[in-house]
């Protein structure tokens, strides 16, 4: 079980039962954000028509930021800290969340664009690098140590997920050794890319922790800072996106699309939580977890196998667990 790393430290010992209600309601949150992440992909397979995505993505993305938005304004009026948001709004204290939205924009795009210099097999695999830069960030830019067999539990996570991409690609046609070849490539601007991409996803997750943390503000608030930035960008992208082709903004929507919009909204919610109370390395791991279930609802959803190889990166994610939290 991945256990939290608690922030600050009590010159009393909490009473037994306590722990245990603090441990378990970490456990539901994370097996709740290792079941959102795992389920996104497939479901947004279900609700495609014809091969192709019958809704605009990026309509779908300022739908999810809204929802965070208003969820986090509820709470913060729920919670009667208005009294927070009035003593607490300066350019000082704002600006600061405009990087992280403006980062994750940056990355989306990245993704998009650098599928012309790679496949997208090559881009999975590739990209879990990730977990070596957010944890060289952690290290470098929060001061944090990691004993020696942490690292070897976080080398363990990127061999886990390079193990699983690995297995998703489509390597049983000797014969066709051509199409492999136009499929399966990666030029040098594409690893540059990739290596700026996982670059900037470790900055993200390292920067947005330090500010929530630095700042003695309630989430909920910090929260509202945040999605606000994410609104403004992800509607501009959407608006610029848009104008090419005529599309409604919500055409092609169905219960699904409302399920994954509902279900990132969640996902977005508790990982700032996570990111608050926690650290990123487990945010990694919650990551790296959800791969598997990703790979379970793609068998029991989509139908696809599961072969003897998925056995491995389930194997070596319990040992990096093991290795980097006991």
């Amino acid at each position: 079980m991945i256990v939290i790393e608690n922030v600050g430290s009590s010159k009393t010992c909490p009473p037994r039962s306590w722990r245990w209600l603090h441990t378990a309601r970490w456990a539901v949150l994370l097996v709740l954000l290792v079941l959102i992440y795992g389920s996104h992909a497939p479901l947004i397979a279900l609700t495609k028509i014809d091969g192709h995505v019958p809704f605009s993505s990026s309509s779908c993305v300022v739908l999810i930021e809204c929802s965070k938005l208003l969820i986090s304004l509820s709470a913060l009026l729920a919670t009667g800290n208005v009294h927070t948001l009035r003593t607490s709004v300066s350019w000082t204290t704002v600006a600061p969340y405009a990087v992280p939205a403006l980062l994750y924009s940056f990355n989306n795009n990245l993704v998009v664009f650098m599928q012309a210099y790679m496949d997208p097999s090559s881009f999975q695999v590739l990209s879990n690098l990730k977990i070596a830069s957010t944890a060289l960030l952690y290290t470098s830019c929060l001061g944090k140590r990691l004993r020696p067999m942490q690292w070897l539990g976080l080398s363990f996570l990127i061999g886990a997920g390079v193990c699983h991409s690995y297995s998703s690609l489509d390597l049983d046609n000797p014969g066709k050794e051509d199409e492999l070849s136009s499929r399966v490539h990666i030029t040098t601007w594409g690893l540059l890319m990739v290596l700026v991409y996982c670059f900037i996803s470790g900055l993200a997750a390292v920067y947005t922790e330090r500010v929530l943390k630095i700042q003695r503000l309630p989430l909920s608030l910090q929260n509202l800072f945040l999605y606000i930035f994410g609104v403004v960008i992800n509607v501009a992208s959407h608006l610029y996106s848009s104008s090419s082709r005529e599309q409604a903004f919500l055409e092609g929507y169905s219960a699904v699309v409302w399920l994954i919009i509902a279900g990132q909204a969640a996902n977005g919610l508790l990982m700032s939580v996570v990111m608050k109370h926690g650290t990123g390395i487990t945010r990694l791991f919650v990551i790296s977890s959800a791969m598997l279930v990703n790979s379970v609802f793609s068998w029991g959803l989509l139908g696809l196998q599961l072969t003897p190889f998925f056995l491995l990166p389930v194997l070596m994610i319990g040992v990096a667990v093991y290795l980097y939290y006991r």
